[in-house]
C-alpha cells in the first residue's frame, strides 16, 4: 500500500474560521475527510500533519525519509515564502513532492506570489481550492502506476 504524507503548515488547521472569502467555508475536518476518502478510494495511506511551527514541520519531513513516506504534498502556509529550512529539509527528501496552496497566490498580494520552498517540489498548485490536495495526490499516484 502506498504511504503518502499531507503536510499543513501555520493557519491551515483554522480553515473555515479565518478569511473565508479566500479559504472558502469548508472547515480542518472537512479537509481531512476529503483526503481520508481519497486515501481510502485509491487504496493508500494517507497521514495528515499540521503544525504551526517550522521546526515540527521540518522534523516530520526529516522522519519521512525513514517512515516509508513515498510522497509529500505540503501547503507550507506563510512559510512558502520565506522558509529556506523547510526547503531545505524537502529537498533532502527524493519522494515526489507536490506543494499546494488553496488560493491563487497570483492573484494575491505581491509576497505570495514568491515560494522559495516550490522550488524543492516537483509541482505546485494553487488556485483549485481544497479539491488541490485531490489534484495532487492524483499527480503522485500517477507516477506510481
Amino acid at each position: 500500500m502506498m504511504k503518502l504524507l499531507v503536510i499543513n503548515g501555520p493557519n491551515i488547521n483554522f480553515l473555515g474560521i479565518r478569511e473565508k472569502s479566500v479559504y472558502g467555508t469548508q472547515d480542518y475536518d472537512y479537509l481531512l475527510k476529503m483526503i481520508a476518502d481519497k486515501g481510502e478510494k485509491e487504496g493508500c495511506a494517507i497521514e495528515v500533519f499540521q503544525s504551526n511551527h517550522e521546526g515540527a514541520i521540518i522534523d516530520r519531513i526529516q522522519d519521512a525519509y525513514f517512515d516509508g513516506t513515498e510522497g509529500i504534498i505540503i501547503n507550507p502556509g506563510a512559510y512558502t515564502h520565506y522558509s529556506y529550512a523547510i526547503r531545505d529539509a524537502l529537498a533532502s527528501i527524493t519522494v515526489p513532492k507536490v506543494e499546494i496552496h488553496i488560493s491563487n497566490i497570483m492573484e494575491r498580494e505581491d509576497f505570495r506570489k514568491v515560494s522559495v520552498t516550490a522550488p524543492a517540489c516537483d509541482k505546485q498548485i494553487y488556485g483549485e481550492g481544497l479539491k488541490g490536495y485531490l489534484m495532487a495526490a492524483d499527480y503522485i499516484l500517477a507516477g506510481r502506476r
